[in-house]
């Protein structure tokens, strides 16, 4: 079943149920242009038997990224930016498998380092210690139309450079589920106040991209289940965006959830206690994070869906198959060390490796201190660290590395300052 092409609304054919889910690279130049590190990545992950493979964020404004070192396309590519983005298309599909370029924008999920001042939908700071995030400054109309024009930019850029999709990313606390979020969003415009107002900025955008791409290239959006958060976006929220997205003529939507502030998609523990949603358990969800959310979507609409988060035994992939759950099943960090998991899987492998069961900083004897919430999010982004210096590796090496989750954080805050040196100089 792993192995079963499906058809897409758009007429496009992925050819087996399995995609690498996007996962930050960190691997372009300073100035936002794709290196041979990203292309002998995403040739790597091509050969590994994916129908689909989605990139990392790549970014509409270039003082919004996501971290250093994303790929930027805020304005038409020149001569130099669109080989770079040819090169990298065409090692990413030469498989035959496909490639979707996940367009995005940080909004007010900016590190400090990179932005002292990030827009956002209002003023709203993100709750988290440390002072890394400053409080944003609210986008204007004018602003916001200007935004979902690049959007349209970057994803006729990528058509053109030989990429056969594109996805908006809607999730995880970044721009648009700002937008989306009743927290984070407390407009008085035609932007903010109802759903209807709030999902305005993401249908707006999806209408852009489609006019720009064509009725036959995929388009599609990553949509949070739930922020998972007292007064945040509900799966109500989310049900209803999806139908008036299923009636925009988007392809797929995956499902995902979580914010910085509570990092639902990384299994990680939040800021503050999680928010419950009205949603039947089952047997599926207790492996992923965010089958039964898809479940009680699809019950509601027609379009494809794409499930990312927790998955690791063929079983639930095929199980969440079965029952209607997802359409595409989406796998993440197992790809960051064993490139080759899709065709394992279809060839039969029962499980994958839960890598990041290794990679906690404070060691068991000091059970007391990991139970401290920044304990936790020493241990969550430490672990990130890991996966993340696994991705540099594989793109300047070709293989993994081996090394402790807290040097590979100290590695990481090493280049992502060399990268902003760089973009300042």
């Amino acid at each position: 079943m792993l192995d079963t092409p499906i058809t897409l609304p758009c007429g496009a054919v992925l050819p087996n149920r399995l995609a690498k889910a996007a996962m930050t690279e960190g691997l372009a130049t300073p100035e936002g242009v794709p290196t041979g590190a990203l292309e002998r990545l995403y040739g790597l992950w091509s050969d590994g038997g994916a129908g689909l493979l989605i990139t990392g964020n790549v970014i509409v404004d270039r003082d919004h990224l996501e971290r250093p070192g994303n790929v930027v396309i805020d304005r038409p590519p020149d001569a130099a930016m669109a080989r770079a983005l040819e090169r990298w298309a065409m090692v990413g599909t030469r498989a035959g498998n496909h490639l979707w370029a996940q367009i995005s924008h940080g909004g007010r999920q900016v590190q400090k380092s990179v932005n002292p001042a990030p827009k956002s939908a209002s003023d709203v700071q993100l709750a988290l210690p440390g002072g890394q995030f400053a409080r944003p400054v609210p986008l204007t109309r004018d602003e916001i139309a200007e935004l979902v024009r690049r959007w349209a930019i970057a994803a006729k850029a990528c058509r053109d450079a030989g990429f056969t999709g594109v996805q908006v990313h809607a999730a995880h606390g970044y721009l648009v589920s700002q937008f989306l979020s009743p927290r984070a969003n407390l407009r008085d415009d035609d932007y903010g106040g109802s759903l209807e107002n709030r999902a305005r900025f993401l249908l707006d955008i999806v209408r852009a991209v489609r006019a720009a791409v064509g009725p036959e290239f995929p388009v599609s959006v990553k949509l949070n289940s739930a922020d998972f958060q007292k007064g945040g976006f509900a799966f109500s929220d989310s049900l209803a965006v999806a139908k008036w997205l299923e009636a925009a003529s988007v392809d797929l939507i995956e499902i995902s959830g979580g914010t910085y502030e509570q990092p639902k998609l990384m299994g990680m523990e939040g800021m503050e206690e999680e928010e419950a949603q009205d949603i039947a358990p089952s047997t599926a969800a207790r492996e992923a994070y965010f089958v039964d959310f898809a479940k009680a979507m699809q019950d509601e609409v027609a379009v494809p869906l794409m499930v990312t988060g927790g998955f690791r035994t063929r079983a639930a992939m095929v199980q969440a198959l079965e029952i209607g759950a997802a359409d595409v099943i989406g796998l993440g960090r197992p790809m960051c060390v064993m490139t080759d998991a899709p065709r394992r899987l279809i060839e039969g492998l029962e499980r994958l490796p839960r890598y990041e069961d290794d990679l906690e900083v404070i060691p068991g004897w000091l059970g007391f201190l990991k139970r401290l919430q920044m304990m936790k999010a020493v241990n969550g982004f430490a672990g990130m660290a890991w996966f993340y210096q696994q991705l540099w590796s594989l793109g300047h090496e070709g293989h993994g590395e081996d090394l402790a989750p807290f040097k590979a954080f100290l590695a990481l805050e090493k280049r992502n300052k060399a990268i902003l040196a760089a973009r300042s100089d």
